[in-house]
């Protein structure tokens, strides 16, 4: 990335929807803000803070519900595949390598650079984000192409498939049926 900083929009493709991100980098990591509105049958908004490390490794990741739910989620790593909830260790989520966050295509980004160019499975923590509940999720990329993915979700959304163009930083550009870059 050439510039220490990133704005990236989407918009829902389903349903109403926004989300408006800021990515930036330092010397030791990515910080990500985003604001999410979801305005379908279920309306909820989102603020989140992703902490990752310089290889694009979760290190921490605080949502907050921003409408009259007044909630939040926080999600540390405390090992390779382990992790910490609001402050719990849950074993339950043991064995996930990376995040995914059900409201923004940005978590894709993380599980094709954890998996690499030849793609695979890997256990993914899956935060629903209206609930902002927490379970292991299975999920496979396939590579169609240089920036080009199809995504198989075999956990929550067991059958769910899409397709995933990606931009030159491994952005999401466009995920099939649900969101697009603007």
């Amino acid at each position: 990335m050439p510039n220490d900083q990133m704005l990236r929009r989407w918009r829902r493709i389903d349903v109403p929807g926004l989300e408006l991100m800021t990515l930036s980098r330092d010397g030791s990591g990515l910080r990500i803000r985003s604001t999410v509105i979801h305005a379908g049958a279920e309306s909820f908004g989102l603020r989140y803070c992703w902490e990752l490390d310089a290889s694009w490794r979760t290190r921490s990741l605080c949502v907050d519900r921003t409408d009259a739910i007044e909630q939040s989620l926080r999600i540390e790593r405390t090992g390779d595949t382990s992790w910490r909830v609001d402050g719990a260790d849950r074993p339950d989520l043991a064995g996930c390598h990376e995040v995914d966050v059900s409201a923004t295509p940005f978590c894709n980004t993380l599980a094709i650079r954890h998996l690499g160019i030849a793609g695979g499975e890997l256990l993914a923590l899956f935060v629903d984000a209206p609930a902002l509940t927490c379970q292991p999720s299975r999920q496979r990329y396939e590579p169609l192409g240089p920036r080009a993915w199809r995504y198989l979700d075999q956990g929550v959304s067991a059958g769910f498939t899409a397709r995933l163009d990606l931009d030159e930083h491994g952005l999401v550009l466009k995920y099939e049926h649900l969101f697009e870059a603007f």
